[in-house]
């Protein structure tokens, strides 16, 4: 007897219904369903600054499912072995497995080149995500209380990025990454009493060593479980501390005025992640990134002319260049480099501040109080003028490792484009951090004889007593709010 339609069904939902419930009733079940109606009644305020947090999420997304494609097919061994596959130029050289199994990849696995180069990309797009974040945060003041171990988590992230790109860009043995490796291990060697024996632990012996394979563990094991601990630790931070957000009308302390995580915010963040995700695989498959098969194997003896590494580890090769040649001496029997030594402390000293500055902006400020609300950057100069010399330190250390390219490209003598970048690193916080400073205050000032006088109309009137004046139009209530929710009344000259 054949069954009709409804009654099937009809006992399609029941069964579905009884495994909803069934799975509700478990405590798992119910902890769920809690937690849903929580992030229901739960707002957030809407802001272009908490898209880099998601645009993060999509790129450690994109990584992890290239990553665990690559595994397969990858062979973290400096073996070498004679090249015999489908790029005919290389055929017959002799390479590592890891160059040959790279080759093979980009050539002879299907959707190999795709996977390879969308792995690229997300690894060069994280550290800028993350380096928005930070920024965003520091200039709105969203490091202090209670929200510092949420400033620490995301530079601990940005740091494990960092490896985890350096790592990665070893790995293809070519001779762009062979070069790279060489410059590592001159500066691990400059470093006095412990040079050679960091040396000897990192490349396994004399250069290139073992190098692939005590890079690979790091890379496919240590930098993923730690990326996961420290994502998973800063989004439980953010959703214990809750949101903030900036002034507006109805905002307080204690009150957000936004849209709810379920499902608006939830909708929102996902249509973002899908279109970063597939804004990575498009620009994957249309425009080549790290061509190994045009740079050849890695050489022990050769080095790429005009070679340059992946943009975010630029600054620490342009402090390199910085320091003028000849700087060392020999003390307690070693010799001290300091075109070594001065690099790595100027870098790790600043990396340091970054790291810290919450904690000594608290110092300093004696504000111990949480914050939810955000601040403007301009109501906060000081705070912004160091954000911004910052920047300018950090941009002309990377402008610096390419003062070869800039040399041979705009015919200059690279002592001349060495000399400009040294002295733009001393000079060019200063200056950008007084302009900055005094920007932010003349911002100020306007706002607030805005606020009393209203808007320039550009209409000039003569008064009874022959004074000419403009004439100003008073600011309507709701541009009035604005201007007072966002602290113009009490800000004072030099605060920060």
């Amino acid at each position: 007897m054949r069954r009709n339609p409804a009654d099937r069904n009809q006992v399609s939902q029941s069964f579905t219904d009884r495994a909803v419930r069934l799975v509700i009733g478990t405590a798992p079940g119910r902890r769920l369903t809690a937690l849903a109606a929580e992030l229901r009644n739960r707002h957030i305020a809407l802001h272009w600054t908490n898209l880099f947090g998601v645009v993060s999420l999509a790129c450690v997304a994109v990584l992890f499912v290239t990553g665990v494609f690559l595994m397969f097919f990858y062979a973290p061994s400096g073996t070498p072995v004679v090249y015999h596959g489908s790029y005919a130029p290389l055929d017959g050289a002799t390479m590592s497995k890891a160059m040959q199994s790279t080759l093979n990849i980009s050539f002879d696995v299907q959707g190999g080149m795709l996977m390879r180069q969308a792995h690229h990309w997300a690894a060069l797009l994280l550290p800028a995500a993350l380096i928005l974040q930070l920024l965003t945060t520091f200039f709105t003041g969203g490091f202090r209380r209670p929200r510092r171990l949420g400033w620490v988590l995301l530079f601990a992230l940005l740091i494990v990025a960092l490896v985890g790109g350096w790592s990665g860009y070893a790995l293809p043995d070519d001779m762009l990454s062979g070069t790279g490796l060489r410059i590592v291990e001159g500066i691990v060697l400059g470093i006095p009493v412990v040079g050679t024996w960091l040396s000897t632990l990192l490349f396994g012996g004399e250069f290139p060593g073992q190098i692939i394979e005590h890079l690979y563990p790091i890379h496919v094991a240590l930098v993923p479980v730690l990326l996961i601990v420290l994502l998973v630790a800063r989004i439980r931070d953010s959703y214990v501390k809750g949101p903030a957000q900036f002034p507006a009308p109805g905002r307080t302390e204690s009150t957000v005025v936004g849209i709810p995580v379920l499902p608006n915010a939830a909708v929102r963040a996902g249509g973002l992640f899908a279109m970063v995700a597939g804004m990575l695989f498009l620009l994957s498959a249309t425009v080549t990134v790290s061509p190994s098969w045009l740079y050849g194997p890695s050489s022990g003896g050769d080095a790429s002319a005009g070679s340059q590494p992946d943009w975010y580890t630029g600054f620490l090769d342009g402090a390199l260049r910085l320091v003028p040649p000849g700087w060392e001496f020999v003390w307690l029997g070693h010799t001290w480099t300091l075109a070594v030594l001065i690099p790595l402390v100027v870098v790790g000293g600043y990396l340091a501040v970054v790291l810290l500055y919450p904690f000594i902006e608290e110092r300093v400020t004696g504000d111990h109080r949480d914050h939810h609300i955000l601040d403007r950057p301009r109501n906060m100069p000081i705070r912004t003028g160091i954000g911004v010399a910052g920047m300018v330190f950090y941009a002309v250390l990377w402008g610096a490792a390419s003062a070869d390219v800039l040399s041979t490209t705009f015919q200059l003598g690279v002592e001349s484009v060495v000399g400009m970048f040294q002295a733009g690193v001393v000079l060019g916080p200063i200056v950008a951090f007084s302009v900055t400073r005094r920007i932010c205050l003349g911002l100020q000032k306007r706002e607030r004889e805005t606020l009393l006088h209203g808007y320039e109309t550009g209409r000039i009137v003569r008064l009874p007593g022959g004074e000419y004046v403009e004439v100003h139009q008073p600011l309507d209530d709701g541009e009035r709010r604005r201007l007072v929710n966002a602290g113009v009344n009490g800000v004072e000259e030099g605060k920060g």
